[in-house]
Parts: structure tokens; C-alpha cells; sequence
């Protein structure tokens, strides 16, 4: 056996790491060396100029270098929060340090002791503070310590300097063992640095400039691993040959819809039909679509045609109230062809859930909806030919693969799976990379629009009065909150408890009002939202738990509470929860954020459109989760944001996709480090099984 690289050893091998710190360095993701080094500062702090104090710049970050004056002061808020003040000066003048959540700080420091202090300088009433980031010890005539200085995500039981310091110890040996990831003729063509030297700049730059470049050259690197895996993925499910359906002719289908299809629709059925029936590699499909575009009647044309071929159907979704949805809505549109739906859910009792299973065993189920049950490994199927998986981003590739492993004659199903959440192009690229991608991009006939209004709190009285006059029209609303409690970070903030509180007992105390958010039991969710959706309560009170929920045509205002706390595709997704039905509906943002966030909300009153709301979000926000949280499924990034480095992903897939089309497999020597780091990457997502080893 092979004796183990240094730069694959576990961090428990160096120096002062013992099990405690073994532990804090795992729960950051940190295991081995390689690990250790690809850990990437998270921003840098500016040590290299010591300030004055009379000099210090309010808002702004700075080092200084100063002497404790007096008895550092703590003052305990609650029990688990502090803050410990301590006086200081320098010839120039005194400040104040601030330690939050700091107790020992108190006791660590004494009058006459010079500290090198950096962190946020702040100007008040009250003099110069500055929220301490990083303090040492030094003496008066130092110069502040550190220079430009990494500063990392600290964890549980380790700081970011004991982190840098790690990185310090290993970086030099570790860099002589990294392999080049990036094909040499990649990184000449787009301008980047080779890896090992960017990554010796991305911890220790000598300056911003081989900073900016190291950052890109690492972020090029994650996202080109990431678009030649997505890459593999395709190809090798390309080459697996899956079930041939029938070409079923599904204008039967069609013509007992209560509306015309619109051609998205059509053409989106046509699309998958097309797979479907090739008889050559099983359908990977993403079905995208607004919020009420009509994919739910897609998706039952495809099950249509599967079973009029003699083939079942897998329906898979997120929570037990939308599968019990779409079992009503598969049953209505299936059941006059003489195709018979179950449903199986957790909660569905043993004698009810081992007859269905025995009907879906022997064939008698055509198409089965269900939660996660659907993934247990007793849930049989005589011939299943098609998965359908709603809302993709709360399943991983591991789990839609779980249903494959249930396909007829041991070939994979075809798979549909579909999203409401509307996806800028740039970023579906990476997003769905392994998927061939359908767009319904038009609402059914006689769907309005939503009516958008963005106000601010002087127009509570009104919203209030509008709330009541949708209900004596006999509607249903909606009232969305961003929190369900109130706490020291969140002031200013509206929690659904206590607003659910002073609703139903001030403004509306004749009505019905429902409160519902995610601390509430799977049951008392289920058994609100089924009140609201027999129109037994009038105002449901909620958080963005009921963001993809239960269809309830009735309900056509939604009041958002604190808009500007949130981004505009979300609000988007919200506001789809109303206008389903043949009414008027209307959306009203309620925020408190000023100009700055009223013109950034003018986005959603200007237009209905979910991919131009997602462009502009993506815009707006710039870097950062454009998702609000990472999707089930995809390998995690280190470096790379999928929303702000779109010009650097473009260039990265196409640069994957013109290496993979040369070394399909990466089986040549060459392309070894490549394949090595597209399966470490994809291990942490669940997909490394889908790699087969070279």
C-alpha cells in the first residue's frame, strides 16, 4: 500500500492539533491538508498603515496601536449576551474598545497594557469606539502586527488566527504536492495564474493586484471542475439506454382539459414525448415554469403517455399537503382515461399504506404520489418507466437516483423534474448542467396578472381596511412575516407571532385568523393550511413556510411584511400563492426601508414576469446566495459565487465543455488531476457514486 501524500493527511497528524481542534477544524469542512488549504480567507484586513487616533476614520476599518487607561467595564444584556467596553489612548487622543459576547476580555487586560487593536471605527456623541476584530499585545513603538492579514471563518473552538496559522505551517509542502488542475492551454487562453501560485496568493498576496488574480484563476478553476462534472453527469446518463414509450397520440389528453394549452405547454410536451419515445438514453428533464404556468398538466400528459404505454409513474414531492395536491389534481386529469392514482405519505396508516403498496407492486397503481416514502426501499413497482420530481431544489441528484434504481427490466425511468422557482440563464447553465431544460414562458388563458403595490408603514390604516373589504367579498389574504420571534438581531423586524396577536385581538377580531411558521409540527401545518383552504380561516398569518404550498384559488391579497428583507425572486415565489383563481388578486410590500428599498421594490410592481424578476435580483444582489440557500444536490462552493461571477462561469463551462468534447471519459494521463478533483467535488453533494473509477 501506497504511503499516504502529505497533502491528503488528516489535520490530526500536525502540530498542536489535537481532538478538540480536530473536531472544531471538521465541523468547518476541514479534514485533511488539501483541505486546510482550500480553505480561503473570507476577506483581508488592512494592517500595513498604524493611525493616529484623532485620525481615525469613522466607518471605516483600521489598526491602531494603544494603551489601556482604565479598568475594562462589563455589561451583561442577558444571559448570553455582553458587551465589555475598555478606555485607551495614544498620544493623539482616547477611544473606547468594544468587545461583544467577550467576557474574558475583561479580565485579560489591565491598565498599562499597549494592544495593536483593529476592527470598526466608529464616531458618536460619545467619542471614537472602535467593535474590536483582532487585538495582540505589543509595546508602544510597534508598528500594527500583520500587515495585509487573511481573516478566515472562525468555528467552534478555533479562532481565524489559529486557522492562518495552520495554513502558514502546511502551505509550503502542500503547494509541492497540488496537483494542476487547469490544463495548461486553459489557463494561458484565459489570462489566470497557475493554481499552485494562486494559491499561495490567495493566503498571502503581495498586493490587491495578485490578489484580484489569484481569486480568479481559483474561482475559474471551482467553477470549470464543476461545469466538466455536470458535463461527465450528462454523457454518461446520454450513454445509459433507457425505456422506449410508445408514441401515444395525447390530444385525448388535451381535449378534456377545461382550457386551451397553451403552446409552451404543448411544446413542452413535446419535448419530453420526444425523449421519452427515443429509445435511446432515459429523459433528464427540467420542466421550469412560473408560478401557475401550468406544469402540473405537463407532467400528467407525460404520465398520460407512459401509462397508455403500460409503463407507471413515480410522483415525488416535497411535502405531504402539496403531494396530497397533486394527487387530486393527477386523479382529475387522468381518472376519466381509466388511470388509477395513489397516494402514500409518512402519516398515511399501515393497513391503507400496505394495500397501496401491493397494488403498486403488482401494477394496479398507475401513478403513485408520495413524499419521501416514495423512496423507501419497500415501495415496489411492477413497470416503472417515468419519475416526476416537483420543486428539484429540495431533492439531491442521490435521492432523484434512488427512483431510478426502481425503473422496469432494470433500465433507468425517465425523469421530469420540475421548478417554480425562475432561473436567470446564465445561471441555469450550472444549476441544471446535467439536464436538458423545457421553458413554460406564458400563463394559462384567463390568469391575470397580479396587481403590485410597494408602500410604506403610513399606509397600515389603508392595507388594514383593504384586508377587511377582500374578506366581506367573501376572498381570503394572506399576511407573510420575515421572523416568528422577536431578538436582539432582528429589531425593527415584525414577528408572525406577535403580529398574528395583535391581528386577531385589534384589527380583526370578528374574523378567523390563522398563524402558521416551521416550528410548528408537520401535523398542525398540514391541519392549518387544509382550514385555510376550505375557507375556514379568513387571514392566514404566516412566515415564508407557505412560499410553495397548497394551491388555494380564493386567496387574492398578500401583504408582505418588511419586503425589503427579502430578495426579489423570493417575493416573486410568494406572491404566486395568490391570483390562481378567475379574481382580481393584488400583492402589497410593506417596508420600511426608505428610498433605497422602494426603488429596488419597483421591480415587482413594474412586472409578473419571474425570469425578469430573477435577472434583476441577480443584478441587484450582486455575489451572495442568489438562492437564499444552497440547492439540495449540488456540490458546495468554496470560492465561486454562481450570481456574481456569471462572466467568469461562462467562459469556465465553455472552456470544461471544449476539453470534455477532446478526453469525453478524462481517461487520458492529462486529465487525471481534472477527474480527481470533479470527484472530490461532487463527493460532497452526494454524486460521487455516479462517477465510475477509471
Amino acid at each position: 500500500m501506497s504511503e499516504i501524500r502529505y497533502i491528503d493527511k488528516s489535520v490530526r497528524e500536525l502540530r498542536g492539533v489535537g481532538e478538540k481542534k480536530t473536531q472544531s477544524l471538521a465541523r468547518l469542512g476541514i479534514a485533511t491538508v488539501r483541505d486546510l488549504v482550500r480553505f480561503y480567507p473570507r476577506s483581508f484586513q488592512d494592517r500595513r498603515v498604524r493611525r493616529d487616533t484623532a485620525l481615525l476614520p469613522d466607518g471605516e476599518k483600521a489598526a491602531v496601536v494603544v494603551c489601556v487607561t482604565a479598568a475594562p467595564t462589563l455589561y451583561r444584556k442577558s444571559r448570553t449576551a455582553s458587551v465589555t467596553r475598555i478606555r485607551a489612548a495614544d498620544d493623539a487622543g482616547s477611544l473606547t474598545l468594544v468587545f461583544f459576547n467577550q467576557e474574558y476580555r475583561a479580565r485579560e487586560y489591565h491598565r498599562g497594557d499597549w494592544l495593536c487593536v483593529y476592527g470598526a471605527v466608529r464616531r458618536s456623541a460619545y467619542g471614537v469606539e472602535i467593535i474590536v476584530e483582532d487585538v495582540v499585545r505589543t509595546d508602544p513603538d510597534s508598528p500594527p502586527t500583520g500587515g495585509w492579514t487573511p481573516v478566515y471563518r472562525a468555528g467552534e473552538g478555533i479562532s481565524s488566527r489559529e486557522i492562518g496559522r495552520l495554513i502558514d505551517g502546511v502551505l509550503p509542502m502542500a503547494l509541492m504536492e497540488l496537483e494542476e488542475t487547469l490544463p495548461a492551454s486553459v489557463v494561458k487562453n484565459n489570462a489566470l495564474m497557475p493554481v499552485r501560485e494562486a494559491l499561495r496568493a490567495i493566503h498571502r498576496p503581495v498586493d490587491e493586484e495578485e490578489l484580484a488574480l489569484a481569486r480568479k484563476t481559483l474561482v475559474f478553476e471551482e467553477l470549470f471542475v464543476l461545469t466538466a462534472g455536470l458535463a461527465l453527469l450528462k454523457r454518461r446518463g446520454n450513454a445509459t439506454r433507457g425505456l422506449c414509450i410508445k408514441a401515444v397520440d395525447v390530444s385525448p389528453f388535451f381535449a378534456n382539459l377545461p382550457y386551451r394549452p397553451t403552446v409552451a405547454q404543448q411544446r413542452s410536451v413535446e419535448e419530453a414525448l420526444r425523449d421519452m419515445t427515443s429509445g435511446a438514453s432515459p429523459m433528464n428533464r427540467l420542466l421550469q415554469g412560473d408560478v401557475g404556468s401550468g406544469k402540473t398538466t405537463v407532467a400528467a400528459a407525460c404520465a398520460y403517455a407512459a401509462a397508455k404505454s403500460g409503463y407507471q409513474t413515480a410522483v415525488l414531492a416535497p411535502t405531504e399537503i402539496i403531494a396530497g395536491q397533486h394527487a387530486e389534481s393527477f386523479s382529475r386529469l387522468l381518472s376519466p382515461f381509466g388511470i388509477k392514482c395513489g397516494l402514500i405519505l409518512g402519516s398515511t396508516p399501515a393497513a391503507e399504506k400496505r394495500r397501496i403498496l401491493e397494488s403498486s407492486a403488482i401494477g394496479d397503481i398507475d401513478v403513485l404520489i408520495g413524499t419521501h416514502a416514495l423512496l423507501e426501499d419497500r415501495v415496489r413497482f411492477a413497470r416503472l418507466g417515468l419519475s416526476i420530481c416537483d420543486e428539484q431544489h429540495r431533492f439531491g441528484v442521490l435521492q432523484r437516483g434512488l427512483l431510478s434504481g426502481k425503473g422496469a427490466d432494470n433500465l433507468a425511468p425517465h425523469t421530469l423534474v420540475m421548478s417554480a422557482t425562475p432561473i436567470p440563464r446564465t445561471l441555469a447553465l450550472v444549476m441544471y448542467g446535467d439536464m436538458d431544460i423545457s421553458v413554460i414562458d406564458e400563463l394559462p388563458p384567463g390568469r391575470k396578472p397580479v396587481k403590485t403595490y410597494a408602500v410604506g408603514e403610513d399606509m397600515r390604516p389603508r392595507i388594514e381596511n383593504f384586508i377587511r373589504k377582500q374578506v366581506s367579498d367573501g376572498h381570503q389574504v394572506y399576511i407573510v412575516c420575515p421572523i416568528i420571534e422577536e431578538s436582539e438581531m432582528t429589531e425593527g423586524l415584525i414577528p408572525v407571532t406577535e403580529h398574528f396577536a395583535d391581528l386577531s385581538t385589534r384589527a380583526f377580531p370578528d374574523l378567523s385568523v390563522g398563524l402558521m411558521h416551521g416550528r410548528l409540527k408537520a401535523a398542525e401545518k398540514a391541519a392549518v393550511m387544509e382550514k385555510f383552504r376550505a375557507g375556514e380561516i379568513d387571514i392566514l398569518v404566516s412566515t415564508t413556510v407557505i412560499e410553495v404550498g397548497v394551491d388555494v384559488p380564493n386567496a387574492t391579497l398578500m401583504v408582505i411584511e418588511n419586503a425589503e428583507r427579502f430578495g426579489l425572486s423570493q417575493l416573486h415565489q410568494l406572491r404566486g400563492r395568490v391570483g390562481r383563481g378567475a379574481d382580481e388578486a393584488f400583492c402589497v410590500l410593506l417596508s420600511r426601508g426608505g428610498e433605497t428599498a422602494a426603488a429596488r421594490l419597483k421591480v415587482m410592481c413594474a412586472t409578473n414576469d419571474g425570469f425578469k424578476v430573477a435577472e434583476a435580483d441577480l443584478a441587484q444582489r450582486g455575489p451572495g446566495d442568489f438562492f437564499g440557500s444552497r440547492q439540495h444536490g449540488l456540490p458546495v462552493l468554496s470560492i465561486a459565487s454562481l450570481s456574481g461571477d456569471t462572466r467568469t462561469l461562462h467562459a469556465a463551462a465553455e472552456a470544461a465543455e471544449a476539453y470534455i468534447s477532446i478526453d469525453p471519459s478524462l481517461s487520458a494521463p492529462e486529465s487525471r488531476p481534472l477527474y480527481e478533483a470533479v470527484n472530490r467535488m461532487f463527493t460532497t453533494s452526494g454524486a460521487a457514486d455516479l462517477f465510475v473509477t477509471l
